[in-house]
């Protein structure tokens, strides 16, 4: 057994926290990525999971400095749990081991602007109606003038409630993770990327570790 594979849930988060700081300080670990590309060829030990945006200025492995396998990664737009993103979350946790799922957000995110502003229509309106909720949870900004993707501050809070409820909708609609959540063998974190920083904030408060 891979040595990550050891490792606690809190072990987990703790190397993510710290590979965050190694890339915010541009002090980042040098990567022999060929090396370990042969020693991945037959297996795979990632120690997290991450289910985040699709962005192509969030990618898990840089903003967490950590090498091929480490992370396995389920990206869509928008962060959603989606049936298929619960299936890769379930493959990762049950089959590869990993110890810990963050569902990550990221400020000035499209998907979460075009929910804001009631986008409809094509394969992306069918998209951002998994998002729609946080927009209507978002109860602090009472303006309508004010609830829309030109508002920084409403866009960054319905990012947070997005994070939230698609946490919850992991643990509602996945009875393997549920378990794993509930027996310490997974735990589950929420967090929002900061680009302007590229810090990753987690949500330490409402973690399940």
């Amino acid at each position: 057994m891979n040595e990550r594979a050891k490792k606690t849930p809190q072990q987990a988060l703790e190397l993510l926290i710290k590979g965050n700081l190694r890339y915010t300080s541009n002090n980042l670990l040098e990567h022999d990525r060929s090396v370990v590309q042969n020693e991945l060829t037959n297996a795979q030990y990632p120690f997290a999971s991450v289910l985040g945006c699709s962005d192509s200025r969030v990618a898990p492995e840089i903003i967490f400095d950590q090498n091929l396998g480490d992370i396995f990664s389920v990206r869509l737009a928008g962060n959603v749990a989606s049936k298929h993103a619960l299936g890769s979350l379930e493959f990762s946790t049950e089959y590869l081991g990993t110890k810990i799922i963050v569902v990550m957000g990221h400020t000035s995110c499209g998907a979460i602007k075009a929910a804001c502003d009631d986008f409809k229509g094509g394969n992306i309106g069918t998209l951002i109606d998994d998002i729609r909720d946080a927009v209507k949870d978002e109860k602090a900004i009472v303006n309508p003038e004010e609830r829309n993707s030109g508002n920084a501050n409403f866009v960054d809070r319905v990012c947070w409630i997005n994070v939230q409820n698609q946490m919850q909708q992991i643990l509602k609609d996945s009875s393997v993770i549920q378990k794993q959540v509930k027996a310490k063998q997974v735990g589950l974190v929420g967090a929002v990327l900061h680009l302007n920083s590229g810090q990753v904030e987690f949500d330490l408060k409402n973690a399940l570790i």
